[in-house]
């Protein structure tokens, strides 16, 4: 028949399209989230900054037992008066400790613990030896305080006292300081005493025959020149143009007033002069007074 099959033909299968709405076997489900596998990263970088602690803690022993960085030289400069061996006993210690770790603070108040030093500095240099610089305090005379001398600085600090060691220093008796009792009303004179032979010393010939000074009133510095006995008042200021004054006209005075008591050149170009035998009738009038 027209609409019949062929006697003979074959059969082929014909497979449909399954609805891929219920091939579950082919949807791949998404993997779960565990809780614990960001905890083990982040355990891995504790463990990690732990590694790197210790390693750094380990390298910081290293470094301070290093037998390497361990203080051996000292190099001393600055010293004039102090020998090298007194500067070294005043940071005995500080050799054999370790060069980084070694606080250079505390050694330099130690040197600056001595009189002779007004300052001090410490500096490392690598690897084992540290330069220790010296400012030493400068003598500005010999300052007689009661039965006792000291060498005094421009500042009023008593440096040492005063010895055969110091024999070669050529320097005036300084008298008016009070010593330990009254360090500020000491340096305001030590600084009168300082600006007054400052002065002087402009002119040598002048300035070498300061003799003694006297800064009891700290608004008036007294001198005494060699081979003279006369205390010259110069008040506090023009030292050396009053002082050369005095110079010039000392031996007309002595022919008149062979005895001087004082003169007095703090009051522009008048002189005062007192001779010794009105200070002692005026002593001898007091003293009868006091009866």
């Amino acid at each position: 028949r027209a609409g019949g099959r062929r006697r003979g033909a074959r059969l082929m299968p014909v497979t449909a399209p399954a609805d891929r709405r219920f091939l579950r076997a082919q949807v791949k489900p998404a993997r779960r989230r565990t809780a614990w596998a960001p905890r083990l990263r982040a355990a891995g970088r504790v463990a990690a900054v732990a590694a790197l602690g210790w390693l750094a803690w380990g390298g910081a022993r290293m470094v301070a037992s290093s037998s390497l960085l361990q203080i051996e030289d000292l190099h001393v400069t600055g010293n004039v008066r102090m020998s090298r061996g007194e500067v070294l006993a005043l940071v005995d210690g500080l050799r054999g400790r370790n060069i980084l770790s070694v606080q250079l603070d505390e050694w330099r108040e130690r040197l600056l613990e001595c009189p002779w030093v007004a300052d001090a500095s410490l500096r490392r240099s690598l690897p084992s030896e540290v330069e220790i610089a010296i400012v030493e305090r400068t003598p500005l005379a010999i300052a007689r305080i009661g039965e006792d001398l000291f060498l005094v600085d421009e500042r009023g600090v008593l440096i040492d006292e005063w010895g055969p060691r110091y024999e070669d220093l050529d320097l005036p008796i300084l008298d008016g300081l009070a010593g330990k009792a009254g360090p500020d009303e000491d340096a305001r004179r030590a600084a009168l005493a300082d600006r007054l032979l400052r002065d002087v010393r402009r002119q040598p010939d002048i300035g070498r025959r300061i003799s003694q000074v006297d800064v009891s009133d700290p608004h008036n510095a007294v001198v005494i020149v060699d081979q003279d006995t006369a205390r010259v008042r110069l008040g506090d200021r023009d030292f050396l143009a009053r002082l050369r004054a005095y110079l010039e006209v000392a031996p007309a005075l002595r022919e008149q007033v062979p005895e001087i008591d004082y003169v007095d050149l703090r009051f522009g170009e008048r002189l005062y002069v007192a001779s010794l035998d009105a200070a002692r009738a005026g002593s001898r009038g007091a003293a009868r007074g006091a009866r």
